[in-house]
Parts: C-alpha cells; sequence; structure tokens
C-alpha cells in the first residue's frame, strides 16, 4: 500500500515463523455456543469461525508483521496499473484443491462473481467496486475496477477462492456442507453442534512455500463446543481441551493455579501485540427509539460506572478501551481536533456532535459503587431530553425508558457486567431486562438486527480500509448480516473511509483514521469495556510457539498456525 515489502524476494520464512519446526500432534480448543453449518461463506447457518481461515486460501497472503503488505499465495505473482485502477494475478502452476485439481482462472472469476452475488455480505462489497474481470492468459485474469480506491488491489488478493465444479448442481447461498479449498486443512469429522475436526492435509500443494514454512505444523485440530464459558473452563482444567485463551486479567491471575498449572503439566503465556485493543461493550441500536436520541445515548454511557464494575470484576486489572483504535497510533488524540484531521472534519462540523471538534472523552467515575456524579449526569442529560420521573420510572410522553439486553447463552463475564450495570439503570428509574437466546437465535435477532442492545465485539487492524465500509457505512446499516449493528447512517463517516482508502501517505492515512474514530466515539454509539492489551493463552506443555512474535500479536495466524507439538 505504501512503501515497499519488508521481506526481500528470498525470504525464506515469516519472521515470526519457525522453518524448522516439527509436524505432527493435536490442538484442542473450544468454543462456546454451538454450529449448524460447515460452509463460513454464506449467510445461512452458523459455522465456527475459525473454518474460513484454516482450508481455504486467498490468491495472496499476508504477514501479520507488516499491516499494508501482501506476499503470493495461490498467485506467483501481481501487477498493477500505473493509478492502480487495476490488478493482474498470474496462478501458479502447482496450486491445486485438497481433492488434487488445479486451481484455475475460471475457479477465481467464478469465485469472484459468486461471493459478490451470493456471498456472507462481508464479501458482497467487493463487486460494487468492480469494472471487469477478465482471463488474460492460460494462468493469469485481471480485475479493473470502477473507483478510486488504493486498497482494493490488496481486497482482490485476499478473496477466498473456491471450486467451481462443486457448485455446479446446488445453490450456492444454501449449501451448509464444507466447500472444498485449497487450505492446508481438511474437515475430517464432525458432530453438528457439538465438535469438529481438522486434519492436515498430507499432499497440501503449498507447504514449501515461504509463506507457509514453519506454520500449520499441526496434524489435527478440534474445535469443541460448550454452552457456557464456565463450563469450557473446567473442560480445560480436566484435561478435554490443549489450550485457552482468556480475556479476564482478575481470572487469570487468581484461577489459573489449579494442579496442571502447578505441576507444570500447563503453561501461561502472555501474547503482547500493538494493533487496536478492539471495540467490546454494549452497542446500542439507534435504529429503534430511544437510542436514535443522542443525548438518551449519552445518559446511558454516564450510567455505567465502569470503574466500580472493572474493580469488581478484573480488580483492576484491565483499561478501558477509550476509543475504536485505542492502543495503537491510529486512535484520536484528546482536545480539540488540529491540522490535518480538523480540516477533513470542518465540512462536517454543523452535522455532528460538537465533541467531535472539541474533544471527546468517555465517562469517568470515583470509583464507588453509587456513582451519584455520573447518575446526576445522566439525570440531567435525560431531563435535557424531556424526560422526567414520575412513580419511579422514568417516563417521556407516558411511555417509560425501558429495553432489553440481547446476550448469547453463556456469555460469562458479560452477563455479570450486564447484571451490575442493571442495578444502576433501576436507580434512574430505566427497566432494562435481559433475554438471554442460543446461539442460532443470537445469530440470527443480529443478522436482522432485532434487539435495543447488544454485547459487541469489533476486532480492528492496523490497516483499516474497505472493511469499515462495512463495520459503519451507510449502506451496511441497512443490510442484513452486517457488522454496523448500531445502525449509524452519517455521511461524515462515509467520507472518513474514503479519505483513508484514497490516502497516498501515511500521514494523510492517520489523519483519516484519527478523524473517524473521533465520530464514532463521540457518537456514543458502544458503551466501551476493557482493552486486551495483551493476549493469555493457557496451553499444554507439549505445545509450543517462536520466541518471536508478530505485531499483530495472537490470532489465528499466530495460535495454531505457527505453533508445534513437540513432547519432551
Amino acid at each position: 500500500m505504501y512503501g515497499h515489502p519488508a521481506l526481500p524476494p528470498d525470504f525464506v520464512s515469516l519472521p515470526y515463523a519457525n522453518p524448522d519446526a516439527p509436524h505432527g500432534g493435536r490442538i484442542t480448543t473450544g468454543n462456546t455456543g454451538s454450529f449448524d453449518s460447515l460452509n463460513p461463506f454464506v449467510l445461512k447457518g452458523t459455522a465456527p469461525w475459525q473454518l474460513r481461515f484454516m482450508g481455504y486460501e486467498s490468491l495472496m497472503g499476508r504477514s501479520y508483521d507488516e499491516p499494508f503488505t501482501l506476499y503470493g499465495l495461490l498467485a506467483e505473482s501481481v501487477e498493477v496499473g500505473p493509478n492502480r485502477q487495476w490488478v493482474e494475478f498470474t496462478l501458479r502452476k502447482e496450486a491445486q484443491f485438497s481433492d488434487g485439481s488445479p486451481v484455475t482462472v475460471e475457479d477465481v472469476i467464478w469465485s469472484f462473481d459468486i461471493l459478490g452475488r451470493e456471498g456472507h455480505p462481508r464479501y458482497r462489497g467487493f463487486a460494487g467496486h468492480t469494472k471487469e474481470i477478465t482471463q488474460t492468459g492460460p494462468r493469469s485474469l485481471r480485475i479493473t475496477f470502477n473507483t478510486e480506491d488504493r486498497e482494493l488491489a490488496l481486497i482482490a488478493g485476499l478473496r477466498p477462492i473456491l471450486q467451481k465444479a462443486q457448485f455446479a448442481d446446488k445453490d450456492f447461498a444454501n449449501v451448509t456442507d464444507a466447500p472444498i479449498g485449497s487450505g492446508p486443512y481438511v474437515v475430517s469429522n464432525y458432530e453438528l453442534g457439538r465438535r469438529v475436526t481438522l486434519r492436515r492435509n498430507p499432499d497440501y500443494w503449498g507447504k514449501d512455500l515461504p509463506l507457509r514454512r514453519g506454520t500449520n505444523n499441526l496434524d489435527e485440530i478440534r474445535i469443541e463446543f460448550f454452552g457456557d464459558a464456565t463450563v469450557l473452563f473446567e473442560a480445560f482444567k480436566a484435561g478435554e481441551l490443549t489450550v485457552l485463551r482468556e480475556d479476564n486479567a482478575e481470572k487469570w491471575d487468581s484461577q489459573y493455579d489449579f494442579p496442571a498449572v502447578q505441576r507444570g503439566d500447563v503453561i501461561k503465556a502472555e501474547i503482547p501485540h500493538k494493533k487496536p485493543s478492539r471495540i467490546t461493550g454494549l452497542v446500542m441500536n439507534t435504529r429503534r427509539a430511544p437510542f436514535d436520541d443522542i443525548a438518551v445515548r449519552e445518559a446511558l454511557m454516564q450510567a455505567f460506572n465502569f470503574e466500580f464494575i472493572n474493580d469488581t470484576l478484573t480488580g483492576g486489572r484491565q483499561p478501558r478501551v477509550t476509543s475504536y483504535f485505542s492502543n495503537s497510533e491510529l486512535a484520536m488524540s484528546l482536545g480539540p481536533a488540529t491540522g490535518r484531521v480538523r480540516a477533513l472534519l470542518a465540512p462536517f462540523a454543523d452535522q455532528l456532535p460538537p465533541e467531535v471538534m472539541t474533544g471527546y472523552a468517555l465517562p469517568q467515575s470515583d470509583g464507588s459503587a453509587r456513582n451519584r456524579k455520573g447518575i446526576r449526569r445522566a439525570m440531567n442529560a435525560l431531563e435535557n431530553a424531556g424526560w422526567s420521573v414520575e412513580d419511579g420510572r422514568l417516563t417521556k410522553d407516558g411511555k417509560p425508558l425501558s429495553f432489553s439486553i440481547l446476550l448469547r447463552q453463556g456469555s460469562g463475564d458479560t452477563r455479570a457486567i450486564v447484571d451490575l450495570y442493571i442495578q444502576a439503570l433501576e436507580r434512574l428509574g430505566i427497566t432494562a431486562r435481559i433475554e438471554t437466546v442460543d446461539n442460532a437465535q443470537y445469530e440470527a435477532r443480529q443478522s436482522s438486527f432485532d434487539f435495543d442492545m447488544t454485547q459487541f465485539r469489533r476486532d480492528l487492524s492496523l490497516s483499516p480500509g474497505n472493511e469499515q465500509r462495512y463495520y459503519w457505512g451507510a449502506d451496511a446499516a441497512d443490510t442484513e448480516g452486517s457488522p454496523n449493528l448500531m445502525g449509524v447512517k452519517q455521511p461524515a463517516v462515509d467520507a472518513m473511509i474514503d479519505a483513508l482508502l484514497t490516502a497516498t501517505d501515511r500521514d494523510d492515512f492517520l489523519a483519516a483514521a484519527h478523524a473517524l474514530d473521533r465520530i464514532l466515539t463521540a457518537g456514543r454509539y458502544v458503551i466501551p469495556f476493557y482493552q486486551f492489551n495483551i493476549s493469555r493463552i493457557a496451553h499444554a506443555k507439549a505445545l509450543h510457539y517462536p520466541a518471536t512474535t508478530p505485531i499483530y500479536g495472537d490470532g489465528v495466524w499466530f495460535m495454531p498456525e505457527v505453533w508445534w507439538y513437540q513432547e519432551e
């Protein structure tokens, strides 16, 4: 995207992979909830989230030490036009699917077409930026764009490639079986809702590529499903799982002292990173009253006693998420907007909350259970918006302020947070109730935006780009299945995303990210929880990982991709 790739043309392996790692062994991890599909590329059903990363490949692959660089995977070469108005890929002769058939230009063109028309909404936006896709040689194709967008060439390189022939007589959007992929793992067996096992393909075509050396070392990856996080943790303690990620710092310090840890059979690892800490919290659906009123959203944020909740549940060990890109260089600065950031925002100043320009910071409490100042500020905001207390209930025009908070079954820590939050809302005369549903219902209701408030998590990268349209763009607000759960439809947001995508230098890119962060944070769409500025992984001692970790830290590209199994 900018400058030059960090790795030389003759690189041996990724800088955070061990090219001499042994092959073999198994890793067993756990998910909460359930699944009723093995196809992660369509909207129908719920597939284990790991599948689209382990069994399927794209034309190019990433190094998670570089935010804006791709290297050849299915493609042996790539060429872009002088203004990035087109990109051309040439496929490797040896690239093949897991059934031994070659990956062809026809498969690539079909994959772009079908995902753009019938795939999961996360894949559909790209088609609108494509003018045409044409075959230019026996193993080459060119994609021409109709939009000025420097990132589109990279997005094209990351599109999953599927086998056309397997869907010849099938309705793509309704297939729930696992598609045939070209990746290093295939689904070997499964029990719907309970477990799925992936086996490393011994004939995997790309095992000797520099991008793949030292990766995908485990013979088997098993994913077990549990009703909630408590049962999952007990299964790990009992040895049914060999690895577990832990988000709660208090639990990490106080509950990971069971006998297997004391014996040294389970190791506690902490993995640092330099990426945004992700935005997690409770999201408000602005498609519905009263969340369409920013004064109500402000009041609900003032009533959220983060300092007390954090101290109660994590011992105060985890700092708060302060913005959408917190813990990274992309995060907005406190205080008034200045310089390039101000110039980008100025044309929209009269459409935005004033704090976007003057500066915004999340409310802070004194840490006490009562949070009197926060409750008082919340009540002032509500009174200014026309709400008043009648018979102990907050009402406006005779209607009480009440809503439901949709949670996934087994939501664990989020449920504990919400229980404390509801107690604070009661003191304002607001009635909030919890709706707990199973995984399938939860996914369906989020997809159709059928909720008032719900738990929210969005992992953000150091290379924000076109996916931001999908996360917060106006078009996504009305697209069923999109992650724009808050329903934000703000011209300034779309303009800042455009600025991200057309930036020609690093300074302009950072200014656009800072401006976007200001709009989203001051918009009061999400009540943020904790930062996750390190990853905590407990694992069996036979599992190992390289001493060097990527700047992106932990993720599926790290555990299990570069891990290996080796007994003492």
